[in-house]
């Protein structure tokens, strides 16, 4: 009997892991890195969507998207080309039975490639099926003919940007008009200078945020050292190879761009376990966090220029409702299209991925808690907060007049809808509550004054935070 107890438990054992093993797949674990198709499987904070009364109809939608899968940078080409060469002097007079075959004959696939960053034919299809399933989820707004003012296009001028505004318009207007075999229309995408975007480049147009970021970026790499440490004595012992916390750096960032852009998992990536993945994931997110998210009100109180501007939206097209303009003669979607440094920071002001208690912090410009390490949980992560393609609509409802409110916001991100900490946990919310309790706490400082004033008397306050991060940093094991 006792014999057969112990099989049972090793059977149990076996069939756990295999489950882990067959679990775990990389490309959900590549932070903002992270494939738009790949996060939409995840429901991480995600809820049943409340149920929407028949006589409500949608009468605007604001969309804040991120721009799709792209290319590697300039910089980072040339970071790939050096670790073409790097591994090939590692392999030179390595043991062979310990190193993976493909290692010492790598080369970059974008080898000879100059230049990069742009918009790749993945991140095309990812924006162009967003605009389907946008025109096929909200068919009442998008049944007018086209004009400008009534579909509102609005691109940062990376090309990236831009070129993710014209693939999701061409999904968005297929069949809509005579051009070609897809019967495509023309449409317009605008921008703003990005010298003077406040609403899509507020982290390029707020000089305090800058100066914030290149004095504390260091200070970040420093939270991040200990995990590169520790992998890098790993990976270099298993593999009996000289690594140095560069070559894991490159070699993390390559598994990224292979996992991503080229769905290639078994080379690069197979240099690192599970749990070096989720170790190396919560390092990028960490920085995500501290440089562009909850760490610090100054990275996401800058992006109020476009909340403003979604709650003005609104407004409009409320009036425009009451007073009852003819079809075509007002605004009915004001779709965006930007970075990872706009919407993380403006799904923070949502107040995303957040409890109530830590939703209250954030409102009087309190740090939150780093997020805790792997194997713990944790809410904040790129990966779901900010994917290529990755995107946040706000859908404006008119219920019937007899009904009190009458109008409400409800709030879908990467299409699903998602709890609003300032909305009791709820998607779909009183448009009065909305303004009350998610936008108004944010308007307190005018945009002028939170990125042009002197830091001077933000000083301390800033030292403090950063002491409070190194000292929480130390206690956490590794």
């Amino acid at each position: 009997m006792a014999m057969k107890s112990v099989w049972i438990i090793l059977l149990c054992l076996f069939v756990i892991t295999e489950a882990d093993q067959g679990g775990f797949d990389v490309r959900h674990h590549l932070s903002t890195v992270t494939r738009y198709s790949v996060s939409k499987e995840v429901s991480q904070n995600l809820i049943e969507g409340s149920t929407i009364p028949s006589e409500c109809t949608p009468i605007h939608l604001n969309l804040v998207a991120r721009h799709g899968t792209r290319s590697p940078t300039k910089k980072r080409l040339r970071e790939l080309e050096n670790l073409s060469g790097r591994l090939k002097e590692l392999v030179r007079d390595a043991e062979a039975k310990k190193v993976p075959g493909w290692l010492g004959k790598w080369v970059s696939p974008w080898q000879g490639k100059v230049k990069g960053g742009e918009l790749i034919r993945q991140g095309e299809e990812e924006l162009y099926q967003l605009g389907i399933m946008v025109r096929e989820r909200f068919p009442t707004l998008f049944e007018e003919d086209y004009h400008p003012d009534v579909y509102t296009i609005r691109a940062t001028q990376i090309p990236r940007a831009s070129a993710s505004a014209v693939a999701f318009g061409m999904g968005l207007f297929s069949e809509k008009g005579d051009l070609g075999p897809g019967r495509n229309r023309a449409f317009a995408v605008t921008s703003e200078n990005r010298a003077s975007d406040t609403k899509l480049r507020f982290f390029e147009c707020c000089q305090n945020y800058k100066s914030y970021r290149k004095a504390k970026g260091p200070a970040v790499d420093k939270l991040k050292e200990p995990v590169l440490d520790k992998i890098t004595a790993s990976v270099a012992k298993r593999h009996d190879l000289n690594f140095t916390k560069q070559d894991i750096s490159s070699l993390w960032f390559l598994c990224k761009q292979e996992a991503s852009l080229l769905n290639v998992t078994n080379q690069s990536c197979e240099l690192f376990t599970p749990s070096e993945v989720a170790l190396l994931e919560w390092a990028d997110d960490l920085e995500v966090f501290l440089l562009k998210g909850y760490g610090n009100s100054l990275n996401y109180k800058m992006g109020v220029p476009l909340l403003e501007d979604v709650l003005h939206s609104m407004e409009e097209a409320i009036k425009a409702r009451e007073d009852k303009l003819p079809p075509g003669s007002y605004e009915k979607a004001r779709l965006r299209f930007a970075h990872a440094e706009t919407i993380v920071p403006f799904s923070c002001l949502l107040g995303l991925f957040l409890d109530g208690s830590e939703y209250e912090k954030i409102q009087k410009e309190k740090p939150l808690e780093l997020p805790p390490q792997p194997p713990k949980t944790r809410d904040f992560k790129g990966s779901t907060m900010a994917p290529f393609g990755g995107n946040n609509m706000l859908v404006l409802y008119s219920c019937p007049a007899a009904s009190s409110p009458k109008y409400f916001v409800q709030v879908l991100h990467n299409e699903h809808p998602i709890a609003l900490p300032g909305c009791d946990g709820k998607d779909f919310c009183p448009l009065e509550d909305f303004k009350a309790k998610v936008v108004t706490p944010h308007l307190k400082h005018p945009f002028d004054n939170l990125c042009n004033a002197n830091l001077d008397d933000h000083k301390q306050k800033h030292q403090s935070l950063w002491s409070w991060l190194l000292g929480s940093s130390q206690k956490a094991e590794l």
